[in-house]
């Protein structure tokens, strides 16, 4: 290398470092407008919240909130409601989220066959998923109306009875309510498992179908491995979404009857908002990070021990 190339370079490329320094500040400078929401308006009110769960925090109080340190912690031990409560959203979880994995892969691979109006089906499919909680609780409300409701009217006209008060009847509510979870959530599920289906490459199962496999053992052998990786992650989310469930159940029984569908995120809201004990509303919050941090780490081991799931 001459002289005068190697001077060019020094001034190019500037002192060792440097350049990925500058590149690093730049870098940090770019993701700060979207990093700075997250700290603010997340990780802030999460540190807070795990703070608050170490005190006797209150609403109207006149003296100081004091630092108790794991009080809060033990109460909730042997707080028999709050362990009913965190039972009841285990079942919600699992009643919706299991549901909503096998229709959503049915109706996916429906959707991905080459029908006719394939594209409006596609639409009408994703209608639930574009309405707010808040509405689909509404509508919902007036379908298990016992006086009006469509779904009584539709069993008084087929001759199978006088219909029933489905969402405080206390065996009915919360069957009543996980149907609505399912309904209201397959959707995202449906278009996450028909991208994965759309990525599947088609000459798979043509050259399985010339080996003469039929449907079941297509998938079995072609589609499923294609789409587990979308499967398994998308199952993981529907999971945690539904055990932090709190507007749609809020809306249709609020918690009712009789605490038979009071989920826990119901239970903690009542505790700081109704009842004021905002120290032990936040203990409550922080048992609920602590199970979906493990069932995250469960999934993550998972997917690490298998990595040729990608």
């Amino acid at each position: 290398m001459t002289l005068a190339s190697a001077t060019v370079r020094s001034g190019r490329d500037g002192p060792p470092g440097k350049g990925a320094a500058d590149r690093g500040a730049g870098t940090w400078f770019l993701v700060l407008p979207a990093l700075i929401p997250i700290l603010v308006l997340s990780v802030g009110p999460l540190l807070y919240g795990i703070a608050l769960a170490f005190t006797d925090a209150q609403s109207g109080r006149t003296r100081a909130t004091q630092w108790t340190g794991t009080l809060n912690f033990q109460d909730l031990l042997h707080d028999g409601l709050f362990w009913e409560s965190f039972r009841i959203g285990l079942v919600w979880a699992v009643g919706v989220t299991v549901p909503q994995f096998v229709l959503a892969l049915g109706l996916a691979l429906l959707l991905n066959e080459n029908l006719r109006m394939r594209w409006l089906a596609r639409a009408l499919a994703i209608i639930p998923w574009a309405m707010p909680e808040v509405v689909v609780g509404i509508m919902w409300r007036l379908v298990y109306n016992p006086d009006a409701g469509i779904l009584n009217e539709t069993i008084r006209d087929l001759g199978l009875g006088d219909g029933r008060d489905w969402l405080t009847g206390l065996a009915t509510a919360l069957p009543a309510v996980i149907l609505v979870g399912v309904w209201s959530g397959m959707p995202q599920t449906t278009v996450a498992l028909l991208a994965g289906l759309q990525n599947t490459p088609h000459e798979l199962h043509e050259a399985a179908a010339l080996d003469g496999a039929g449907a079941w053992r297509r998938f079995r052998t072609v589609t499923w491995p294609a789409i587990r990786p979308v499967a398994l992650s998308i199952t993981a989310l529907n999971f945690i979404w539904n055990f932090n469930s709190f507007a749609l159940v809020y809306v249709l029984t609020n918690g009712g009857p009789g605490g038979r569908t009071r989920l826990p995120m119901l239970f903690a809201y009542e505790e700081a908002f109704r009842y004021g004990q905002f120290g032990y509303a936040a203990a409550m919050g922080c048992v609920m990070v602590a199970v979906i941090s493990v069932i995250l780490a469960v999934y993550l081991a998972g997917r690490l021990r298998g990595g040729d799931d990608r």
